[in-house]
């Protein structure tokens, strides 16, 4: 099993929620979070534009079986992908085990 990790643009959200449940990703976790990158944001307050470098950014956390990976990562870069920089990043890492609580089940068939 892999998780699979991505901050994205906060606008690009709901495109990409759409996409993965069209593939069939019906469950994942997201946290609204701020970060700090290349991109500046400019933001204009009573007519006067000024720029931070707070972004905010929304941060996904998904499980998949192995052979889901390349699946789920290609679907979460052509959803989010505008071109420009800050459009986020992708991390992907191992998981050991998975357990459903309600049954006490692992191993991959708890991811459906």
């Amino acid at each position: 099993m892999k998780k699979i990790e991505a901050i994205i643009r906060k606008s690009k959200f709901s495109i990409v929620k759409d996409a993965l449940h069209t593939i069939g990703v019906n469950f994942f976790s997201y946290w609204d979070v701020t970060g700090l990158g290349n991109e500046k944001e400019g933001h204009v307050y009573r007519g006067v534009s000024y720029s931070t470098s707070d972004i905010q950014r929304r941060y996904l956390s998904i499980v998949v079986n192995d052979d889901f990976e390349e699946v789920t990562i290609k679907t979460i870069i052509e959803a989010a992908s505008t071109g420009e920089v800050g459009d986020g990043k992708i991390f992907v890492s191992d998981v050991k085990e998975a357990y459903r609580i309600r049954t006490g089940a692992k191993g991959g068939n708890t991811l459906n």
